[in-house]
């Protein structure tokens, strides 16, 4: 989960746009769901629970309730007009090449390469110099339907070994398999029961460390179990799973996770210690001679992120005492943390990513929220600025430690992602490959505003739409957020984007706090006990966005994902005038009981836990199911996947039940529910299409507005 809002657009649709009720659209009514009469004391609270028979996910009525709301949900959407003209649009807006940022491994560049439409993107290998490319793996054979991803790939460092992830139906569980690159030859080795890990090769290329949890108990549904315990393995080719060597593991520390990499010199086996979904981290590391295991930050108190190290000297990008960040040296010798030498000072500026390439530190900094570079030697002095393409965002810096250049993604929410090159020798940036699209980007807008939330904080929000756009006060709004977790909202690209400022819709995504856009102060500014901050951040971007006559309330629809969709469910219970359709995602909707499936646990660090009687009040004020009241509430599509084991899709399934026993005014209630799919990882680009057209068109037709036959 650690692993992202929207605003108001004029109409400009060819042929006019007709306003209509779209309330008169048949609608039978939302089907009955059984209650219970469960009602238990927590905290000498009395909390009731009438759908707690919904979170046995395998029982027959749950799957007859599921297909029953499925039908009903479908039935709503296909009968809004011309959804079809939404979908042509997105689809001509999405069939483009894409490419990521190549990444070199002895004589060899590979990369991703999607040909605009395909389910899942391919692996390339390409020479060196990135030509004669061939497909060293196509996921897209994986499944007929496109529902089994490739959920991660490593490299041995010569270029010669490929191991890689695949993930069925959205499932965050990985089975990891192995391939000789030069002979194209698949192994015979499998390993199983890995989640949320990569793999770490040994230098000779001959095996990986990885992380993994023992496999679930027989009979136990995986889909809710609860995972703790993970164990780091090391894997030599050739050999059976079950004869993996158990590297490091803590049988006293259930919510430990760990993720193992080979130190640059391969001397070291550095093993970064998490805590669920605290950014903060704990740093050990093995002595590849003797197999000791030293503590070097043994306490959960900050970021320690291993960027590389020269013989005992190790660099870490770090937030101990620099809450926006700094870089700084660790002699193993001299450890004390008096002897630490800061190389990198914190600035104004938060850093995003920093890495070592070419024997320098390039680090990546948010700048309000948009990306600066800059360059630093390994002694801290400065190098170079990169001149960027534009105002945007920076990812996938790729580059390795000899390199003498790296390339890099860039995009805005108005531009699509390039590939771009950064040479050290001439300190210039150029595209390396920038992608043709089905429009014209300076036929948008993209601008930035600061407004202020309730307790007068400053938040930043960008606000996308098509040239042209009068501020009238009646421009359809989506507006999209996420506000958790130390995740920043920088501006991505979408091509589903595109078609909805095309349809004349604003689009807009304010950075509440809860995010890491102002550094780890702005992330505790919306956590635990100050939740209610991120809501009220969210709130106040969309009471901007009518006084400052981008829109008003029956043209605003709210839309999250994740951590996002408890935002969506706060802002029903909470402002339900404020908006006229609400869409939570996948969502985190009961917090009383989160913790208790799947890796749910690890997300107490953020939320706190209604186990815990100190926090157990400000979770039930807050707590979307539990404050679910009988009144009018806006349109709602509650969203989520029948193969979510993340957020399990149960939250979604007595959120939507209960909000259907509540609402007593006219506007639909519905349940999106997919199938074969998860939380969002590795879905088919045909089904990401079909969910960004339901999305627009439930949001249209609730606004009062009949699609038309075309939008271009």
């Amino acid at each position: 989960m650690r692993n992202l809002a929207f605003s108001l657009v004029a109409l400009s649709l060819v042929g006019g746009c007709q306003s209509f009720d779209g309330k008169e659209q048949a609608q039978a009514e939302a089907p009955d769901t059984r209650r219970m009469d469960l009602v238990e004391e927590i905290h000498g609270t009395q909390v009731a629970d009438p759908y707690r028979w919904l979170e046995d996910l395998d029982s027959q009525e749950t799957h007859d309730w599921v297909m029953t709301q499925k039908a009903y949900g479908d039935d709503y959407l296909a009968a809004i007009p011309n959804r079809q003209s939404v979908e042509a649009r997105i689809t001509e807006l999405w069939n483009y090449e894409k490419l990521s940022a190549p990444s070199i491994k002895g004589d060899s560049q590979f990369f991703y390469r999607n040909d605009g439409l395909q389910s899942q993107s391919v692996l390339y290998r390409a020479d060196k110099q990135g030509k004669n490319p061939q497909v060293l793996l196509d996921p897209n054979g994986f499944s007929s339907d496109g529902t089994v991803a490739l959920s991660g790939v490593s490299i041995s460092k010569d270029g010669k070994m490929l191991a890689y992830g695949t993930s069925q139906s959205g499932s965050d569980w990985q089975q990891w398999q192995f391939v000789d690159i030069d002979t194209g030859k698949a192994l015979t080795d499998k390993l199983e029961w890995i989640k949320f890990s990569s793999a770490a090769w040994d230098k000779e290329g001959q095996g990986v460390w990885y992380s993994r949890y023992d496999a679930p108990q027989a009979g136990a549904d995986k889909m809710e179990q609860a995972n703790y315990f993970q164990k780091v393995y090391y894997h030599k080719l050739g050999t059976d799973q079950s004869e993996d060597k158990l590297v490091y593991h803590r049988p006293d520390q259930k919510d430990w996770g760990f993720s193992a990499e080979l130190s640059d010199e391969g001397n070291y086996l550095a093993i970064t210690v998490s805590q669920g979904t605290d950014p903060r981290n704990r740093f050990f590391y093995q002595e590849m001679a003797t197999g000791k295991t030293v503590e070097l930050m043994p306490d959960l108190e900050a970021e320690y992120l291993f960027l590389g190290n020269d013989g005992d000297t190790f660099y870490f990008k770090t937030d101990y005492q620099a809450p926006k960040g700094r870089i700084i040296a660790v002699d193993l010798n001299k450890p004390a943390k008096a002897n630490w030498k800061e190389l990198v000072a914190e600035t104004d500026n938060t850093i995003y990513s920093a890495s070592i390439v070419n024997n320098t530190f390039v680090v990546s900094y948010l700048k309000d929220v948009l990306a600066e570079v800059k360059v630093y030697g390994l002694d801290g002095k400065e190098q170079a600025t990169l001149d960027l393409p534009g105002a945007g965002r920076v990812t996938g810096i790729s580059g390795g430690r000899k390199d003498k250049q790296f390339y890099f993604l860039f995009n805005s929410y108005i531009h699509p992602t390039g590939v771009y090159r950064y040479d050290f020798d001439g300190s210039k940036v150029s595209a390396h490959q920038v992608p043709k699209v089905a429009f014209n980007p300076e036929d948008y807008v993209s601008e930035q505003v600061f407004y202020t939330s309730k307790d007068g904080t400053r938040v930043p929000m960008i606000i996308s739409y098509k040239k042209g756009l009068k501020k009238d006060g009646n421009n359809p709004t989506l507006l999209y957020a996420y506000g958790g977790f130390n995740i920043s909202l920088t501006p991505r690209f979408s091509p589903a984007n595109i078609a909805w400022m095309d349809m004349g819709g604003i689009y807009a995504v304010p950075n509440l706090r809860g995010g890491a856009e102002y550094g780890e102060a702005w992330h505790q500014g919306g956590m635990k006990e100050r939740k209610q901050n991120v809501f009220d951040d969210y709130y106040a971007a969309g009471e901007y966005l009518i006084a400052q006559n981008y829109t008003n309330a029956s043209k605003m629809g709210a839309y999250g994902r994740s951590n996002g969709g408890l935002l969506m469910g706060a802002a029903l219970t909470q402002r339900p005038d404020l908006f006229a359709a609400i869409l939570p995602a996948v969502g985190v909707l009961d917090m009383l009981r989160f913790q208790k499936f799947t890796i749910g646990w690890a997300w107490t660090s953020e939320y706190g836990s209604a186990d815990n009687a100190e926090d157990f009040p400000y979770l039930l004020a807050y707590s979307p199911l539990h404050n679910v009241a009988k009144r009018d509430y806006p349109a709602t599509m509650v969203m989520t996947a029948d193969h979510d084991d993340r957020v399990v899709p149960s939250h979604s399934f007595k959120f939507a039940a209960e909000v259907q026993h509540q609402q007593t005014g006219d506007a639909p209630v519905i349940a999106r529910i997919e199938t074969k799919a998860g939380h969002g990882a590795g879905k088919p680009t045909a089904m990401r299409i079909a969910e960004f057209r339901d999305i627009y068109a439930f949001l249209w037709h609730n606004f009062g507005l009949e699609l038309p036959e075309k939008i271009q």
